[in-house]
């Protein structure tokens, strides 16, 4: 093989070769020494040790919730349209009014049918003139039987005529066919409408209503008149109360959901159908739970555990080294070290971070919180403190410094 030349970069320069001898002398020294004593195997033991944050098991009170969204729907809805052809001459609502059922919201021109209405009442007349007289006569022996029925039929038909003119003309009037509120307008001023054509919109928002698709499994924890919080985004997280209107009494198949109906009353108005909800249903709560992180429980197979920790068994006395080196280890005190234990757990209610544990854990045990998935059975680890110390103890150390 041929001498690298003095250019190619893969020759040491002087400077680095230098560097190389002092570092590898020390390392030489360093062994000679004792470097890979025992202080270099409890310096190896420290760094095997797993990082982990921990929580004790208490007791607190915990509710058991459903949790759900929706989407709020008016319980009364209705849309108004034209019954008859006519011109709108007055309009008397706008979009956002409350009205009232039966109330006035718009006239159409009316004369046609009021022009019905007057022909139809004069030919009335006519009608009841002439069976008037054709009763008169059947009682006097000198009109036909005949006569009476024919002329007592034109009467009645006469009549139903009537009522059909004035019922033509009671259409010009467009009225509320429920309480509620505008929502939409989709007629103008002058505007010629015809029959069956939409006019306005009507929403009854009191109360509002939200349907939840609840899992099968729920089936028996949801009940008609069990009270409901419901959350909504687009009102800065405002909370309304409401309750469950029904439950439905059958299982949908394809999705083995039911549904829940949630009712909700606002008296403010704030809430508009058509507004996501995010509802919560409280339906049992436990005063004395044991209760860990939700963060603790790890999942497997189908089994729920956590990783408990304990202290790690005592190690046996290593040599010491020279007197000097074994004083100064001796005035360093040693970090208490500990072991993680999986235990498997029979889990309970669960309520925002918190979970209730009923069998596997004892009052004060010590779960792992964060760093769970990096430790096994037996694993050490080292507890760091996850909440700094607290502002008035720092406020109190601060004198005692300055002396």
């Amino acid at each position: 093989m041929s001498p690298i030349p003095a250019s190619n970069p893969l020759r040491p320069a002087p400077l680095r070769m230098a560097r190389y001898c002092v570092l590898l002398s020390s390392a030489l020294a360093l062994a000679a020494c004792g470097g890979g004593g025992p202080a270099s195997k409890d310096a190896d033991a420290s760094r095997a040790s797993i990082p982990v944050e921990v929580a004790s098991a208490t007791h607190q009170s915990i509710t058991a919730n459903y949790s759900g969204t929706a989407t709020l729907e008016a319980v009364g809805e209705a849309q108004v349209v034209a019954k008859t052809t006519g011109i709108v001459q007055k309009l008397l609502v706008e979009e956002g009014m409350r009205v009232q059922k039966g109330q006035l919201l718009a006239l159409l021109d009316d004369d046609a049918a009021r022009n019905k209405l007057d022909q139809a009442e004069a030919t009335l007349k006519k009608a009841q003139a002439a069976f008037d007289k054709a009763e008169k006569g059947l009682a006097l022996k000198i009109t036909p039987r005949t006569q009476y029925d024919s002329d007592k039929y034109d009467l009645e038909t006469q009549r139903a005529i009537v009522a059909g003119a004035r019922l033509d003309l009671s259409y010009t009037r467009i009225v509320a066919p429920i309480s509620g509120v505008i929502s939409k307008r989709s007629v103008k001023l002058g505007n010629l409408v015809q029959a069956n054509q939409a006019l306005f919109e009507i929403v009854d928002m009191d109360p509002l209503q939200a349907v939840l698709n609840v899992p099968e499994r729920d089936l028996d924890t949801l009940k008609a008149g069990q009270p409901v919080r419901m959350r909504v985004d687009a009102l800065a997280g405002r909370t309304f109360e409401g309750r469950i209107a029904r439950v439905a009494p059958v299982v949908d198949a394809a999705s083995g959901t039911f549904r829940a109906t949630c009712e909700f009353r606002d008296a403010s108005g704030t809430l508009k159908p058509g507004m996501f909800g995010r509802i919560e249903v409280a339906y049992d709560q436990r005063h004395d739970a044991l209760v860990v992180p939700r963060t603790s429980i790890l999942e497997e197979d189908g089994e729920s555990a956590v990783f408990v920790i304990e202290p790690a068994p005592a190690k046996p006395d290593v040599a010491k080294g020279k007197p000097g080196e074994a004083v100064a280890a001796e005035a360093k005190p040693k970090a208490p070290t500990f072991v993680a234990r999986r235990r498997l757990v029979k889990t309970g209610y669960a309520e925002g971070d918190r979970i209730e544990i009923r069998e596997g854990l004892r009052d004060d045990d010590r779960v792992i919180t964060i760093g769970r998935n990096a430790v096994r059975d037996g694993t050490e680890v080292q507890v760091i403190e996850a909440a700094p110390a607290a502002p008035a103890a720092i406020a109190a150390a601060a004198p005692e410094k300055a002396q």
